[in-house]
């Protein structure tokens, strides 16, 4: 069943599912025609696996529950294998003084019956996000004792039973066990501060966002020893850096800084940089934001997450899909670095009792089918992009 539709340009939405009400949905993969999606924490789902074989028909085929006081909103799937978050859940009606850290792997050979196998601690608040496309390594965004905020952490999962890690990067000050001192910037706040938030590899590189501390590249030609190359931030009007995306054979890197809150008089914005010397990147552009009256009806609108080239979906250098909060789904043409342009759109109408959608994460599959997930209640919408 599809939902209705408040604004859309070239694309359709085709199918939806709202999860029985229980749609606080976050980050989505799809793989071999099931979708693995993580839940925000609102409510007692975990991760929701769906038959999407048919698009215009979604349904889920199991669930999981999140453990209590945790919430596992981050899913990545590699072959038969399934990685899930742990987090300190700051969803919860009480904060909550125990919780799971670190993050699960599941045995998910057969979609319909996912079977944990094993699980990497991470100590302290837990992993927020890990970029886990092609084994063994997975590269986490987590805490660990005696470090002050989340940081990288490079994972093996060679043997998923038995995960270790190999390697770590840490921005100075985090370490303070190790004796150092952490700047004023470097809070216990998740919204604030120097932390990593997000990493994706290109090759030997990494490129990650680092919250307020905006883009930062690592040469992991060693994932025992990673090499910082450079660090860029984009001024008064940059903050929440949050993803920074490689686009495939180019020596381009599209950053999104997140909109955190409704608008309050700062529009956050999608940053195109240039990283042809990746220890000398050069912000060129940034994609125009979306016509609207978002402002005025002081909703939540502005970037969050673009799709990632991950193996098996989508692989496009020139177009840039990503979710935009109440402005649902937008799609850039990139081929002129130096002049983007918004192609295609789709906005739904809001889910009852809410003011707006607040799109959350999507994935592209390889015949530019869209999948989405609003964060409060919507669930997942299914969307094609007619080009």
């Amino acid at each position: 069943m599809s939902a209705p539709v408040l604004s859309a340009e070239r694309m359709t939405l085709v199918g939806h599912a709202d999860l029985d009400g229980r749609g606080d949905c976050m980050h989505v993969n799809v793989v071999d025609g099931y979708a693995y999606v993580g839940h925000m924490g609102h409510t007692d789902l975990g991760t929701s696996i769906l038959d999407v074989s048919d698009p215009e028909n979604p349904r889920v085929v199991a669930q999981l529950p999140r453990p209590p006081g945790t919430h596992t909103h981050k899913v990545q799937v590699a072959g038969d294998v399934m990685l899930v978050n742990h987090e300190r859940n700051r969803f919860e009606a009480s904060p909550p003084d125990r919780w799971s850290a670190g993050v699960a792997a599941y045995d998910v050979s057969d979609p319909w019956r996912p079977r944990q196998i094993g699980f990497f601690p991470t100590p302290g608040t837990g992993t927020h996000r890990m970029t886990y496309w092609q084994p063994p390594y997975a590269y986490v965004s987590a805490t660990d004792e005696g470090y002050k905020g989340r940081f990288l952490r490079i994972v093996d999962f060679s043997d998923p039973a038995k995960p270790r890690e190999v390697g770590r990067w840490w921005r100075p000050g985090q370490h303070v066990a190790g004796g150092e001192t952490p700047p004023p910037e470097l809070t216990d706040d998740p919204t604030k501060g120097f932390h990593l938030h997000h990493a994706l590899v290109e090759g030997d590189r990494l490129y990650a966002g680092w919250w307020d501390a905006g883009l930062v590249v690592l040469d992991i030609a060693d994932p025992e020893r990673p090499v910082p190359l450079s660090t860029l931030h984009f001024g008064a009007e940059s903050g929440n850096t949050h993803t920074a995306l490689p686009l495939p054979g180019r020596d381009v890197v599209v950053v999104t800084d997140e909109q955190v809150t409704q608008f309050i008089g700062t529009q956050r914005h999608v940053w195109v940089v240039d990283v042809a010397d990746p220890a000398s990147p050069k912000q060129v552009s940034r994609l125009p934001v979306p016509e609207g009256d978002y402002h005025e009806r002081r909703i939540r609108f502005g970037p969050h997450n673009l799709h990632e080239h991950r193996p098996g979906s989508l692989v496009d250098p020139e177009t840039v899909y990503l979710t935009y909060f109440a402005g649902g789904v937008r799609a850039y043409d990139v081929s002129d670095v130096t002049a983007p342009r918004e192609i295609a759109h789709l906005v739904p109408e809001a889910p009852p009792g809410r003011d707006s959608i607040l799109f959350n994460d999507l994935t592209v599959a390889p015949d530019r089918t869209v999948y989405a997930t609003d964060r409060r209640g919507g669930g997942l919408y299914i969307i094609r992009h007619e080009r």
